[in-house]
């Protein structure tokens, strides 16, 4: 099967509803800038340099010369970066409902994929 940088952000889109987190996303990247929101900068910013990585056409692979390992650099650095992405955007969600008084009394919580 032959994949294209297209057909992984097509798979990345479909994944645990990555298109309805992007706003999400957008807001958190927004409080972590101004400072309001307390959180480590690797794990804001890695995630998103790897998605940038797959979505732009610069690649360490190409897919043109070696098409098997240039697909497969870039489903590595997705499954690495989606997880971590989609993981720190439901801590942000859980802070900001924390923030607004939406939930009170939660002492220790872990987020279960």
């Amino acid at each position: 099967m032959k994949y294209s940088k297209i057909e992984l952000a097509k798979q990345a889109i479909k994944h645990k509803g990555f298109i309805k987190k992007i706003p999400d996303i957008i807001r958190m990247v927004n409080y972590w800038r101004k400072g309001q929101y307390p959180v480590n900068a690797i794990d804001i910013i890695l995630p998103l340099l790897g998605l940038l990585y797959v979505i732009s056409p610069i690649d360490l692979l190409p897919e043109i010369a070696i098409p098997v390992l240039g697909v497969a650099d870039d489903l590595a650095v997705l499954s690495l970066a989606l997880p971590k992405l989609l993981k720190e955007v439901d801590r942000f969600l859980l802070w900001e409902a924390e923030k607004i008084g939406n939930i009170r009394n939660i002492s220790d919580a872990e987020i279960i994929d």
